[in-house]
């Protein structure tokens, strides 16, 4: 059975658009389709032949459309009217564009293969689309799985085009056992009606992209499509590029307009001759009835009636044709419309036909309907790269991430919608299985292609991707960060801050430093472009003190810093000289008391009056004061009281800042690993010397270790428990 789209191949094949010959059944059969499908493209074709020998790739209908879009509206040439004297009033049809392939290419990313996969180098796709001959290298799509007891899988799930499954799956068994790729436990097959999936089963010692890499390198997970656009141009094989082929795609559009539109006028004037007719037997009503009457049979009637009023056999014969009831006035009248729209609909066939921009838009039109109804959106991702020079931006899908780290400096990478949004003051969900007295220290929101800085408790600083973070399940531990940088064993991660490539690639800004004890720093953020493996001295600390505080300031900004006994002072950034990054920094806060420590320093943007202050305290207390609240002061002084901290509410751990009005959630973690998700809107704004209200429950020897914000999505995925 065909499917739906298979109508806009033989749409207005009645129509006399097409040429049919007799075949060796003594069938007529079509010479071509009047297809308003480019299908050459769209499905591709594969043929063997002496001197003719083709593979075209399939492509998106809806690429394909733009591409002949872009010709149209870059049109050369669409044809010429007929001259005044020329008796064929038919237009004289033709088509070339100024269009060049990089044109093209802006719509038409490459093939679009229906079993998925990734193809690579689009330059190599561009001398493949210019000159129609090239090649095509695809790739399987591998996601890396975490499993139970710290072990990977590689799960494929789409393959290259024209790789068969079975024999893709016995050739990876078959390099196991001869071990050419080794590092594989288990491989099977959990193809359904849903798709593909391959689960290869990684041994605990392999290393994932190790083992891609060799499966890439001698199995068809790695595969070549080699292009050779040849197709018949009026009966004779032609290599063709992509330009050309959709130049002669809507030359055969223009051409099948016009034989539809002849028939239709030659269908619209036939029936206007009859109306005529008809029309001239009610002007004369009374003579005609008296010589039908009058006449001895049908047939001298119908001589009468021609003779006297000129009519044509056709019109008489209509006329005699004609029922009693079309004699009534409102019947009357109807002919006397239907004649006066066919007439216009004439004219207005002999006008389209005259004009080939008229002609050129109704093959816009039809390829509208066509998108309207069957365009979908693209199955095979584009690399530009070549297959070999792949970066892992490249690879690697830019999306927001949540990363977390426990203080025995365990660190994982989850996706956003892991942590579903619950109301305030509920219990949380279980967020990482945890050894025994430890504890989730940090949470931050980024972005996978962001660089991640870690700033240790010896002031040195690291730099890696956010990527190379290994993607874990909610209720993973994590991996020791010390796997992933140089640290000394003493060393431990006490903050880190996130930065996209174009941040570090500016000049303009600082990097700013509070440490527990309330001593602040500022450093340039050109000092921080270029980091060692072994890491580099970001600040130098006094014994005893810890960082607790980095962020990016312009230079401009005012610091709000808060402690835990519920302490707060705001001064000017310009206070704080910009210093090196060796140097130790001055003092932002008086400590009145040696248990005191800063919980939190607030960047305040320049003139902003809408950012508040979120505290939270240890036994899950919160509110939100504006920063209004706050008037500036010299730094190095004791500040004013920001929260009452009583023995039900404990003493602060978090200080954050919020836009006032921002659509934004907060993530509230215990040292248990409980986890809470809920809408800062559920939380009041209250003045400063006040506790605030619960927002998580507690159990007894369970506290709050940190606070992450993050951004509402407008739809949000939801984990269950």
């Amino acid at each position: 059975r065909m499917q739906k789209i298979s109508a806009a191949m033989l749409a207005d094949i009645d129509k006399e658009t097409v040429n049919f010959e007799i075949n060796d059944l003594q069938n007529k059969e079509p010479v071509y389709l009047p297809s308003n499908l480019p299908n050459l493209l769209l499905n591709g074709v594969t043929g063997i032949a002496v001197g003719m020998a083709t593979n075209i790739p399939p492509h998106n209908l809806g690429e394909i459309l733009d591409g002949i879009n872009i010709l149209i509206d870059k049109a050369e040439t669409i044809g010429e009217a007929p001259k005044k004297d020329d008796q064929n009033q038919i237009a004289k049809l033709d088509f070339s564009s100024d269009a060049n392939v990089e044109d093209l290419v802006e719509a038409i990313k490459g093939p679009d293969f229906p079993t998925g996969a990734i193809i690579y180098d689009q330059k190599e796709m561009i001398q493949m689309y210019a000159t129609g001959r090239g090649r095509v290298v695809t790739r399987a799509k591998v996601d890396t799985e975490e499993i139970k007891g710290g072990k990977v899988r590689l799960v494929v799930t789409e393959i290259p085009y024209m790789v068969n499954k079975s024999t893709l799956i016995s050739k990876i068994a078959d390099l196991v056992k001869t071990k050419k790729v080794s590092g594989i436990s288990d491989l099977r097959d959990e193809s359904n009606k849903d798709g593909v999936r391959v689960v290869i089963e990684l041994k605990r010692d392999a290393v994932p992209n190790k083992v891609k890499n060799r499966l890439f390198k001698y199995t068809q997970l790695q595969n070549t499509f080699n292009s050779n656009f040849v197709a018949l141009l009026n009966n004779e094989p032609k290599l063709m590029s992509l330009k050309t082929i959709l130049e002669e795609f809507i030359k055969h559009r223009q051409e099948i307009i016009v034989k539809r539109t002849i028939y239709l006028l030659k269908k619209a004037e036939e029936r206007a001759h009859i109306l005529r007719g008809l029309k001239i037997a009610l002007d004369n009503l009374d003579e005609v009835i008296k010589l039908i009457k009058s006449s001895k049979d049908a047939e001298a009637a119908k001589t009468g009636l021609m003779k006297k009023f000129e009519l044509s056999e056709i019109q008489a014969q209509a006329i005699l044709d004609m029922q009693l009831r079309r004699l009534a006035a409102l019947e009357r009248q109807k002919i006397e419309d239907e004649l006066k729209e066919i007439l216009d609909t004439i004219a207005d066939y002999e006008d389209l036909l005259k004009s080939p921009k008229r002609i050129i838009k109704e093959v816009k039109e039809g390829l509208e309907q066509v998108r309207k109804k069957y365009a979908d959106d693209r199955k095979t991702k584009v690399i530009k790269g070549k297959v070999n020079e792949l970066s892992d931006e490249d690879l690697i899908v830019n999306e927001k991430c949540i990363v977390t780290i426990s203080k025995s400096g365990y660190i994982k990478r989850l996706k956003e919608s892991t942590y579903k949004k619950q109301g305030r003051g509920g219990k949380g969900v279980r967020g990482q299985e945890l050894r025994e007295e430890d504890a989730i220290d940090t949470i931050r929101i980024c972005n996978t292609h962001d660089w991640a800085f870690f700033f240790t408790n010896t002031g040195k600083v690291y730099k890696l991707r956010i990527w190379e973070i290994p993607e874990t399940s909610r209720k993973a531990k994590g991996t020791p960060l010390i796997n992933f940088l140089s640290m000394q064993q003493s060393e431990r991660v006490q903050a880190f801050l996130t930065k996209t490539s174009e941040e570090l690639e500016g000049k303009e800004g600082y990097i700013f430093f509070t440490t527990e004890r309330g001593v602040v720093k500022k450093t340039a953020m050109g000092n921080f472009a270029n980091i060692r493996t072994a890491g580099i001295i970001a600040i130098r600390l006094e014994k005893g003190d810890n960082l607790t505080f980095v962020d990016s300031t312009s230079g401009k900004d005012d610091i709000l810093i808060t402690t835990k006994m519920g302490q707060s002072i705001r001064f000017s950034e310009k206070d704080v000289r910009s210093m090196g990054r060796t140097a130790k920094g001055v003092t932002g806060i008086k400590l009145s008391k040696k248990e005191d420590m800063v919980v939190g320093t607030v960047v305040i943007p320049h003139k902003n009056k809408n950012i508040e202050l979120l505290v939270i305290s240890e036994l899950g207390y919160g509110k939100k004061t504006n920063t209004s609240n706050y008037k500036t002061q010299k730094r190095a002084g004791s500040g004013i009281l920001t929260y009452k901290v009583k023995d039900k509410t404990g003493h602060l751990i978090s200080a954050r800042a919020l836009e006032k009005g921002s659509k934004v959630d907060a993530l509230i973690a215990t040292i248990s690993g409980k986890i809470i998700r809920l809408s800062i809107k559920q939380i009041p704004s209250l003045g400063r010397a006040t506790q605030g209200v619960r927002l998580i429950k507690i159990d007894e020897k369970d506290k709050v270790a940190s606070v992450a914000i993050m951004s509402q999505e407008e739809q949000e995925m939801v984990v269950e428990d």
